[in-house]
């Protein structure tokens, strides 16, 4: 199989691994998961009606308000949060909600390291929040 490794800014310490969940396009702050399911609602988001529990999330940056922290911390305290995340670049609303839900953060990759275009759904990831080493083995 083949691996990748990306190398991006740790900002949450840890070492989690999982299945990669992409949303390309990011999940809207309010509403845009179920936080009691962690299920995504998002009317146009590819992944709608998975998931993002337990999964290693892959989003460009956040998307909406500031319902961010709230809804996803709401999803962690329901214990349906990602076990990790990351971002193509850090923006407010996902530094604060990095914050609540105290998971492996990885941030600010370079262009030709982009997680979004690089990484796929079903692609076994192990990410470290304190170096901001990403290992993907492709799922294909």
């Amino acid at each position: 199989m083949e691996k990748i490794i990306l190398h991006g800014r740790g900002v949450l310490p840890g070492i989690v691994e999982g299945t990669a969940l992409v949303c390309p396009k990011g999940i809207t702050g309010w509403g845009g998961i179920d936080p009691k399911t962690g299920k995504i609602e998002d009317w146009d988001n590819p992944n709608k009606g998975r998931t993002i529990k337990d999964t290693i999330l892959v989003m460009p940056g956040s998307k909406g308000s500031n319902g961010w922290s709230c809804y996803f911390g709401a999803a962690r305290a329901a214990g349906c949060a990602p076990k990790g995340w990351m971002f193509s670049a850090i923006d407010s609303s996902a530094a604060v909600a990095s914050a609540v839900m105290q998971i492996p953060t990885i941030v600010d990759f370079d262009k030709d390291e982009d997680p979004c275009s690089l990484i796929e759904n079903g692609d076994y990831v192990r990410m470290d929040g304190t170096t901001g080493v990403v290992e993907v083995t492709k799922n294909s």
